[in-house]
């Protein structure tokens, strides 16, 4: 006796291709892992904490110029971004744009405000500054970068 299916054929091919619901399946899971994947991406910008200690270490670069070559050297500050300038007694104050010394920008959201509100840092040749602090913010984040009378520069919260 030959087997046969409960339409009484035996010759039924097998259907190719996939239904819908394991195509909607597929998308959901390929969804929820493209989800996970965009919800842990770091924040592409740099955090305020980073941004602060680049500004200390080239503060501290600019106190070193300004030992090292016998002059003061003034870093201005302003709301997007801070330069270097080095005073020479028959020319005055020049800008500094080469290496550690060019012009450098506030990543994007980075507020500055500093005290006093003069808007500069001044190193004499001996290395001492005038007290001033930088306090750099940003989505609730604050970070406040310090240079006291010795010239020492510190970054503190």
């Amino acid at each position: 006796m030959t087997p046969t299916s409960a339409t009484g054929r035996h010759d039924r091919t097998p259907r190719q291709g996939f239904t819908l619901v394991e195509l909607m399946m597929t998308l959901l899971i390929v969804g929820l892992a493209a989800g996970a994947v965009v919800l842990t991406a770091p924040d592409a910008r740099p955090s305020v904490t980073s941004e602060a200690e680049t500004f200390a270490a080239r503060l501290t670069r600019a106190r070193e110029e300004a030992v090292l070559t016998s002059r003061p050297v003034a870093v201005a500050v302003d709301a997007a971004g801070y330069d270097f300038s080095v005073f020479d007694v028959e020319a005055g104050w020049s800008p500094l744009a080469e290496g550690p010394f060019r012009r450098a920008e506030w990543a994007e959201g980075v507020e500055a405000t500093l005290a006093p509100a003069n808007g500069r840092f001044v190193f004499d040749p001996v290395g001492a500054a005038e007290v001033a602090r930088l306090v750099l913010s940003r989505d609730g984040v604050q970070r406040a970068v310090a240079v006291d009378a010795a010239g020492e520069v510190s970054v503190n919260d």
